[in-house]
């Protein structure tokens, strides 16, 4: 892979690849070959290691051991594999949810005063859903908000509150196949139980549990994270912004942040506008204080304030390798080990701040919502300081730099295609009816250095809106999109079909639609939830002439993201390797085409984007024709 054409599409990258591989530095790209071949047993899912009478193996190839020491099939092996993973990805971004439900519960005590009610529509509105008295002050409602909503993740009975913004249809199949959550941690807790050695050995029971354990990450968890942060931080609105290794200033102190969570964040972009902080780095030769993103932390604070993307993903070493980068501050999820290494190379400092997620040798400055801004202004600080020490002559960075629009929720979206006082959805539904647009697409998910960067993603949204398919972005698979010029509303006229390309004339809004970090995949959840009360499109989440898909995962969290689209009845695309499942066919049928008839969504694993494209707009065809809606109007 030598080759950095090979590695990666996206111009910027590739000169930062040449400049690594100049320097001898090595990036995830180099480990991956390292690797090959990788582990076969591991990738069919047959490897297990529950118990300490393993690692066993199960012979694909029926030559060898056909069960594992306790007796475990090809089955059961990759089933629990499977859920495991499931598990871990549903704990994560709940346990980010819970982190802003902690800070909602400090605001309403008066132990942080860096952060207040930014949504307070959004506050009475979450209230009223949790059966509080909206007559109350502001204090009172936030205090009792903030315990409701802690109380969701130990409830051990019952069902989650957020179940019911699902249509009527959805809740009734959740409850008859006894996987409506009942609580957060008891989900992913039961589902992890139930993989241990000795307990449940039915492949489809365990994927029932697994699918369980991801709704209350789906309308748990994320949903916790991604509304409060409204109410805390702000709703976002449709924001210009720019995108890629190009943001970086070479006169500026260049500050990063990296990772998920964007209580740390929203103050490092205030801290970053510090007078105080901005006179400091002049007085050190800069010309001010940059700051950018990587990955999903770069999303939220785009979102609502515009701050320009470095990158996403597979970036994050490369913006350290431009030698423009006096600080990267990270929390949790997604962030390499290999970045305290590539940092060595260069006089970046990487500065951990979440006690969940240290670094060996890597200084660590906690943060705590209680003293948030003045960690803030402290990393900056030592960045300033940092700036002097910056060798020009390694400094390398790329031109390329991107317009886009983010900040888009499913309120914006009512805003936008009824007006702010007739807000509704009708528009978009009777498009969708009368065949001007064809349906919609979930876009979302990593990147993975085993396929061709930002070329899967880029080359199926292409395609995608050619055929009149309104596209909904998040995380990584946006920034990608963005960097190639996919979400300005420019690309209509260039990439789109007709029908789509009248729709974005229209309203003045992008054929691809960023909606935020991965957290936000419950925008879409609830969205479509707002196209079926709207009516005309079915009953049922599994009606909407829709689809999902994952191009160039890698994460854990997206398995789960996947599995709580299906259980919401949504035909979900996965690209890249399919995740533990081929070493058991039976497996493998069971999410691949038993699951349809039960849940109303099912798996699909797809290794090129053209055929992904293909397949996902045949479904979305195949829904509309079930629906008996007209034909689409410009074939």
């Amino acid at each position: 892979m030598s080759d950095s054409k090979q590695k990666s599409i996206d111009l910027a990258t590739q000169e930062i690849l040449k400049k690594a591989q100049a320097e001898n530095i090595k990036t995830a790209w180099d480990r991956l070959e390292s690797q090959e071949p990788q582990c076969g047993f591991g990738q069919l899912g047959l490897c297990c290691t529950v118990c300490d009478m393993g690692p066993c193996r199960i012979d694909p190839f029926g030559e060898g051991a056909s069960v594992g020491v306790c007796g475990a099939n090809a089955d059961t092996i990759a089933a629990r594999n499977l859920v495991r993973k499931v598990a871990v990805g549903a704990s994560a971004h709940s346990d980010h949810g819970r982190d802003v439900a902690h800070t909602l519960s400090l605001l309403s005590e008066g132990h942080t005063h860096d952060y207040g009610i930014s949504d307070i529509e959004k506050l009475k509105d979450l209230a009223q859903e949790f059966g509080i008295d909206i007559n109350k002050t502001k204090e009172e409602i936030t205090k009792a908000l903030s315990k409701k909503l802690l109380e969701e993740f130990g409830r051990q009975e019952g069902e989650l509150v957020f179940l019911k913004r699902a249509p009527k249809k959805r809740q009734a199949i959740w409850k008859k196949l006894n996987i409506a959550p009942r609580g957060i941690d008891r989900e992913i807790v039961e589902l992890l139980h139930t993989t241990t050695m000795g307990v449940d050995n039915d492949y489809k029971n365990l994927v029932n549990t697994g699918l369980r354990c991801a709704l209350s990450d789906g309308w748990g968890g994320s949903m916790v994270a991604t509304d409060l942060q409204d109410v805390i931080l702000g709703a976002p609105v449709p924001i210009r912004g720019k995108v890629n290794l190009g943001v970086l200033k070479e006169n500026y102190v260049n500050i990063v942040v990296h990772g998920h969570e964007p209580i740390l964040s929203e103050m490092a972009v205030k801290a970053s506008k510090d007078p105080e902080l901005i006179k400091l780095a002049k007085g050190v030769g800069a010309e001010g204080i940059n700051l950018a993103g990587i990955c999903c932390t770069a999303n939220e604070v785009l979102m609502r304030h515009g701050i320009p993307v470095a990158g996403n993903f597979l970036q994050q070493e490369l913006a350290i390798i431009t030698g423009a980068v006096e600080v990267m501050i990270v929390d949790v999820q997604c962030i390499m080990p290999a970045l305290a290494e590539v940092a060595t190379c260069f006089h970046t400092k990487l500065i951990t701040t979440n006690p969940k997620a240290r670094f060996p040798g890597v200084n660590h400055i906690e943060f705590k919502p209680e003293n948030a801004y003045e960690v803030a202004k402290q990393i900056i600080k030592s960045g300033i300081e940092n700036f002097t020490k910056r060798n020009k002559e390694r400094v390398n960075i790329p031109k390329q730099e991107m317009d886009l629009v983010a900040g888009f929720t499913k309120e914006i979206i009512f805003q936008i295609l009824g007006g702010k006082y007739r807000a509704t959805y009708k528009p978009l539904n009777e498009a969708i009816i009368s065949g001007r647009l064809r349906g919609l697409a979930g876009v979302v998910g990593c990147n993975n250095p085993k396929q061709t960067h930002d070329y899967f993603h880029t080359t199926l949204v292409k395609e995608l809106i050619k055929n009149d398919v309104l596209v909904l972005q998040t995380g990584c698979s946006a920034i990608a999109c963005a960097k190639h010029g996919l979400l300005i509303p420019e690309a209509a006229k260039e990439y789109a079909g007709r029908g789509l390309q009248e729709i974005c004339e229209a309203v003045g809004i992008p054929p691809v639609l960023h909606l935020g970090s991965c957290v936000d995949n419950s925008r879409i959840l609830t969205a479509a939830s707002y196209i079926i009360k709207e009516g005309g499109l079915g009953e049922d989440l599994s009606d909407i002439p829709a689809a999902g898909c994952a191009p160039e995962w890698m994460s854990e969290k997206a398995i789960t993201i996947g599995f709580y689209f299906v259980a919401s009845g949504v035909y979900t695309v996965f690209g890249a390797s399919p995740f533990a499942t081929l070493g058991s066919k039976n497996l493998t049928d069971y999410l691949t085409k038993d699951l349809e008839s039960i849940v109303g969504g099912r798996f699909e694993f797809c290794a090129e984007p053209m055929q992904m494209a293909k397949i996902m707009i045949e479904h979305i065809d195949k829904k509309r024709q079930a629906l008996k809606l007209k034909p689409v109007m410009y074939q």
